[in-house]
């Protein structure tokens, strides 16, 4: 059985989950509507590993007979400024992500709760990679800057 604290937060951290999901969303109609489908390509697939992480938190609540609360998503926005906006923006709720299953590991732990604990694991693993990759690419994007020809490189990559 769930304490309620790390119930409440492990609500919290599957609603932040879908909010992530549907940012990666947002930013997959926006990267199709720059006619940079590699990135759009990209985003989908975080977008789809996002509800893996929301999906995973959400059976573990069900397994330990906790209660799920789904909350209202905030939308995301429509569009950015330049892809480069829209990737620092991913890479933003990457490191948010992390802080959050950081909190919920200290919180398990202060709690004794053991079974949290090593479930919450996986996620810091996965957070690791995430905020890796996205930084990576992040890094192109930004070394590139406005030159077209190396988008064109990145987004057929990214492919």
């Amino acid at each position: 059985m769930l304490k309620g604290k790390v119930l409440d937060a492990l609500n919290s951290q599957l609603n932040h989950e879908f909010h992530s999901a549907y940012h990666y969303l947002a930013m997959e109609c926006y990267f199709r509507s720059e006619n940079l489908k590699g990135f759009a390509h990209w985003a989908r697939h975080q977008y789809e590993e996002e509800c893996e992480h929301a999906l995973k938190i959400y059976s573990f609540i069900h397994d330990r007979d906790g209660k799920v609360k789904l909350d209202l998503i905030a939308q995301p926005p429509e569009a950015w400024e330049s892809p480069i906006a829209a990737v620092e923006d991913a890479f933003c709720e990457e490191q948010s992500a992390s802080e959050m299953i950081n909190n919920l590991v200290d919180l398990a732990l202060a709690e004794r709760d053991h079974a949290t604990d090593i479930f919450l694991r996986w996620f810091v693993e996965r957070q690791v990679e995430e905020e890796s990759h996205v930084g990576d690419i992040l890094n192109k994007v930004q070394m590139i800057g406005d030159d077209k020809y190396g988008m064109f490189l990145l987004d057929r990559d990214l492919g």
